[in-house]
């Protein structure tokens, strides 16, 4: 059995035998509960302490439910997973003893963007076992919600109206009903389930800008890869920044070369922009405009081996070729500055001869955390510096 696992099953073992005590904790020991929880780390760092916690805290109240849902804020996996089971000890204990549930708080406490998405939905699938009305009220305005789960259960159920307005042959509403929809879609078979009936409808849909794809860049290569040496080695993109410079290629003279992908999931096919493609390093470069300094996630989808640098930094690398590709297949948080932020990626095609393994392409769209795209201010590419 994994550690992880080890310590959720420790902790619902605790739960079980201590959930069913009534007695209450005050609120000094429910904070000092809280860090001590908060404090468990891997290998069974700290651990004790936590479990003698976990006990004590399995106690408190149902009034609490709000403050340790809180406490999920700044807390690793793990802290989250005990925090779970606390909350979900101490609310199934009240539930079954009182068959009540402070509804108030814990709608609040739905309502407030500002917390833990994961929390606010144990909050929210606690609320639902006893306010039946709960989902009809909250979900049709969580359209926008920073949290997925509620953002697809609205977007789901908007769906299903243009559904009914279809079928009565309502086109105008039915369009309406679906551009709300895509609004907050960010899934995307939920996506594909929208933009089909629109151009059905004869509108069209830009999906490029719907999921932030960056589809302009400057291209150079190709480099050697031979014998996969080339991800390691650091040719002269990596190190210096001039869209005007030329250099010794694998097969002679490269420099960069400005490239537009039509493609309305924003993939660029390498292998058909360049030759030789087997065995080779290419650099793709950009510049993303910020209105301002931002955390956002760069999630990207390739078949191959690349690195990613952002204003210069690499911040991911992955050397694996030919695993498959799909949307979002991997997510990189990063930070922006205001104004243009750099983004290079070093995409390495390996020497397979198979048909499956010709595939040399990446698609990579700028989003927050939540999978929203973050639209640049203008679509400038990379400029020299």
């Amino acid at each position: 059995m994994k550690v992880r696992d080890w310590n959720i099953g420790i902790a619902v073992c605790i739960l079980g035998v201590f959930g069913t005590i009534g007695s209450t904790v005050d609120a000094a020991s429910i904070e000092e509960n809280i860090l001590a929880i908060k404090a468990v780390g891997p290998e069974g760092a700290k651990h004790s302490a936590a479990i003698a916690a976990v006990k004590e805290l399995s106690k408190a109240s149902a009034e609490s439910l709000p403050v340790v849902l809180k406490s999920f804020e700044g807390a690793n996996p793990l802290a989250v997973n005990w925090l779970r089971s606390v909350v979900d000890s101490i609310a199934d204990r009240t539930l079954k003893s009182t068959g009540k549930l402070p509804t108030v708080s814990l709608e609040a406490f739905v309502k407030d963007t500002a917390r833990s998405p994961e929390a606010r939905r144990l909050a929210y699938e606690w609320l639902v076992k006893v306010d039946s009305t709960a989902a009809d009220r909250l979900i049709p305005g969580m359209i926008n919600d920073a949290s997925p789960e509620f953002r697809r259960e609205a977007v789901a159920r908007l769906i299903a109206q243009a559904t009914g307005l279809h079928e009565e042959g309502n086109k105008d509403a039915e369009s309406k009903i679906l551009r709300q929809a895509l609004n907050g879609a960010i899934d995307d078979d939920q996506v594909k389930a929208i933009v089909k009936p629109l151009k059905e409808l004869g509108e069209s849909v830009d999906l490029q800008k719907h999921f932030g794809f960056l589809t302009e860049w400057y291209l150079i290569g190709p480099f050697d890869n031979v014998g996969l040496k080339g991800f390691s080695v650091a040719y002269p993109p990596e190190t210096e920044r001039n869209l005007k410079a030329k250099y010794a290629g694998k097969s002679g003279e490269v420099e960069w070369k400005s490239y537009t992908t039509e493609d309305e999931y924003g993939t660029l096919d390498i292998a058909k922009k360049t030759e030789p493609f087997k065995g080779a390093v290419m650099y793709a470069a950009t510049t993303f405009m910020a209105d301002k300094a931002r955390e956002i996630e760069i999630r990207l989808g390739t078949p191959n081996a690349w690195k990613l640098w952002v204003n210069g930094v690499q911040i991911f690398a992955r050397d694996e070729y030919h695993r498959g590709t799909f949307l979002d297949q991997y997510k990189v948080s990063a930070k922006l500055k205001p104004g243009p932020n750099e983004i290079m990626l070093k995409i390495c095609q390996n020497e397979q001869t198979e048909e499956w393994a010709q595939a040399w392409t990446f698609q990579l769209r700028v989003c927050d955390h939540s999978g929203v795209a973050v639209s640049p201010v203008t679509s400038a590419t990379s400029s020299t510096k």
